[in-house]
């Protein structure tokens, strides 16, 4: 059987609700993949809050931001002052994240931990997830009511939303489904609000100052 990884959404839970909701699913470790790991509305899921909340209930906490966040210092990961999905896997510090959760998933069951309740609007599936796809893992996505989607379920949520076809008569559907992560990556992937290199006086927006 496929060890399990699952990913999942704080969203305005309380800290306790978040703890039955991992407990519930049996989960013992977060990976926090937040680039910027602070909320200015749950202040419960700020770094140094939650790490001490979790490891309190012997659920384990690290924070993977720099490796597998959305929200790069590296300047090859943005065309323009959008950063790239497709840019930000190949880098060095994303590759090496994945290979500590991968690494990680053996002995714990682990969760990638962002903001945003539905996955198919957050980077950690549609570029950490993606990534993960070949490998041996089961990906099992947690909701905000504590139930599990898996990744099949969630991207056929994915092509819907993209209007993409689940099955054609030309094309397979793991094609498709490339199609419907490239779409949704492009949409929702961090933009500054200055050109690049530019330092912005603009307060991040809740979602871009986590993902």
């Amino acid at each position: 059987m496929n060890r399990a990884l699952y990913t999942v959404g704080h969203s305005n839970h309380s800290a306790d609700a978040f703890v039955d909701i991992l407990r519930r699913n049996g989960i013992d470790a977060i990976a926090d993949v937040r680039s910027s790991p602070y909320s200015k509305f749950s202040p419960q899921f700020n770094r140094e809050t939650l790490s001490t909340v979790l490891r309190n209930q012997g659920i384990q906490y690290v924070f993977l931001g720099r490796e597998l966040g959305a929200r790069r210092d590296e300047r090859d990961c943005y065309v323009g002052n959008q950063a790239r999905y497709d840019l930000i896997a190949k880098s060095r510090s994303f590759r090496d994240g994945l290979d500590r959760v991968i690494a990680g998933a053996k002995s714990h069951a682990v969760a990638l931990m962002c903001a945003e309740k539905d996955p198919i609007t957050c980077h950690r599936m549609v570029l950490v997830c993606r990534e993960l796809r070949g490998s041996d893992l089961s990906l099992q996505h947690v909701l905000e009511d504590g139930s599990l989607e898996s990744n099949f379920e969630a991207e056929n949520r994915l092509l819907d939303l993209a209007d993409l076809p689940r099955g054609d008569l030309f094309r397979s559907r793991d094609a498709i489904v490339e199609e419907a992560y490239d779409r949704q990556a492009r949409r929702i992937a961090w933009t500054e609000r200055e050109p690049a290199g530019m330092p912005s006086a603009a307060d991040p927006s809740e979602h871009g100052d986590q993902q």
